[in-house]
């Protein structure tokens, strides 16, 4: 049997988010319902961090008639100036260009989650349709794009009294195996988030509902996380554990309530992805816990023996005392 030649002509470079559309499941994990639902998941993870930088309080989610979506926020915006290297503005870049973002190094974020450089494009190449507008400057910029790729230039389509962007886009049905929104499965994602992002609003609405609307909100933080939990469990103890801290390697916040359930129920996150198979964080927090706790009980054993010891003492002098008389 002849070998099958190999050379350069065989060799296929793939240009722009052509990649994505390709091979879909490299970067949403699949085009089932998960991948449908990531795809919210990523433009929400941009309002979030925008939240986690102090510039946005809000995040809106809509669920159309038609089952496209849109995800607005109240942040800074995606800029819209000009990238020299680019020639493009920035805006369009960020949505046609994988790995192009704020969050490989620079100020705009400290702390940041989702496929960095990476979401809000999948998104983009994977939905039939995609309109972005961003409230900057005082001015309205809009761009439409079809399957990741712009169907105009950017434009200046009104004023704006605020900040933000909105990204609504309609999945595509070449892509997914089917196009139907959970609210469930959605409104279990942007509560947990709300949980994690202390103070955040996060709404989402179904048109496909006649307009029902949620709303998730906690100025608790993981401490409501943790009471929400439990609501149907019996706490040993009335007050949530609750600490925080950071140091130049970055931040933590940690909530516990013990209940009298046998079996434990631990969620560890790293900037807000929830990362079910743990991790050094998590592996590095539980020796610590166990640590301290032993720790603890040590002591108080030690205090106890010595308190005993003290009381044998005061008895035996005691005693000598009323024979001496």
């Amino acid at each position: 049997m002849a070998e099958a030649a190999y050379s350069a002509k065989d060799i296929t470079v793939l240009e722009g988010l052509e990649p994505v559309r390709l091979r879909p499941g490299m970067y949403i994990g699949s085009t089932g319902a998960r991948g449908l639902h990531h795809l919210v998941y990523e433009c929400v993870d941009n309002s979030v961090d925008e939240a986690l930088a102090g510039r946005n309080e809000r995040v809106d989610v809509t669920l159309h008639p038609d089952n496209s979506v849109t995800v607005s926020d109240w942040g800074s915006g995606i800029p819209v100036d000009v990238m020299k290297d680019q020639g493009l503005p920035a805006l369009t870049v960020v949505l046609t260009k994988l790995h192009a973002g704020g969050k490989f190094g620079g100020e705009g974020y400290k702390v940041s989650g989702g496929l960095h450089g990476v979401g809000v494009s999948v998104v983009n190449a994977l939905s039939e349709w995609l309109i972005a507008e961003v409230r900057r400057d005082g001015k309205v910029y809009r761009q439409e794009f079809a399957r990741g790729v712009p169907q105009g230039d950017m434009e200046i389509v009104g004023e704006a009294i605020n900040t933000g962007t909105t990204i609504t886009f309609m999945p595509d049905a070449e892509i997914f195996e089917e196009i139907e929104w959970s609210t469930e499965t959605l409104s279990q994602r942007l509560r947990e988030t709300a949980f994690l992002t202390r103070g955040l609003r996060i709404t989402l609405t179904d048109e496909r509902a006649g307009g029902e609307r949620v709303e998730f909100h906690y100025d608790g933080g993981i401490r409501d996380f943790v009471k929400h939990i439990n609501e149907a469990k019996d706490p040993i103890h009335k007050h949530i554990v609750y600490f925080e801290g950071d140091n130049e390697q970055g931040q933590i916040e940690v909530a516990m309530q013990w209940n009298t359930k046998y079996v434990e129920s631990v969620f560890s996150f790293a900037n807000n992805i929830n990362t079910h198979e743990g991790g050094s964080h998590l592996s590095g927090f539980n020796a610590a816990l166990t640590r301290t706790l032993n720790k603890y009980a040590r002591d108080k054993a030690l205090l106890k023996e010595k308190e005993d010891n003290l009381e044998g003492e005061d008895v035996r002098e005691g005693l000598a005392a009323v024979i001496s008389v």
